[in-house]
């Protein structure tokens, strides 16, 4: 079951198939608290957030672990040093769970065909030693 700290689905949950990052991504202009995996804690406005899971936030707070806070105007974090979100308890989860995103539609399977090792064009196969220099 997927849960978050003091939130109740109240749709059915095991048609959950929305990605983390995809809902992240969903988070543009949020004010959120990050904690990083070295500890430090930033406070910030979330202005994008990638596939990697990168994120960009402008009027931050950082607070290095133990040492006073520094604002800055803008921070860009890689995905991967993320620990976790703190998301507002305002943030209408049951609306941005919703997977809107269009899934691409498959291909018709007649489109395929004709594609493969390339016979089928220009001279053929070889034919020996100098046989398709045109003689």
């Amino acid at each position: 079951m997927v849960a978050f700290a003091g939130y109740e689905p109240t749709t059915p949950v095991h048609n959950f198939k929305m990605k983390l990052v995809r809902f992240l991504m969903k988070l543009t202009n949020e004010t959120v608290s990050i904690e990083l995996k070295n500890g430090t804690i930033l406070n910030g406005t979330i202005t994008a957030v990638d596939m990697q899971m990168n994120t960009h936030l402008k009027t931050v707070k950082m607070t290095v672990k133990g040492r006073e806070p520094v604002p800055l105007e803008t921070l860009s974090i890689r995905g991967n040093n993320i620990r976790y979100y703190i998301l507002p308890d305002s943030l209408p989860l049951d609306t941005l769970l919703i997977d809107d995103s269009t899934k691409p539609k498959q291909k018709k399977k007649e489109a395929d065909r004709g594609r493969g090792r390339g016979r089928g064009r220009g001279r053929g196969r070889g034919r020996g030693r100098g046989a398709a220099r045109g003689f």
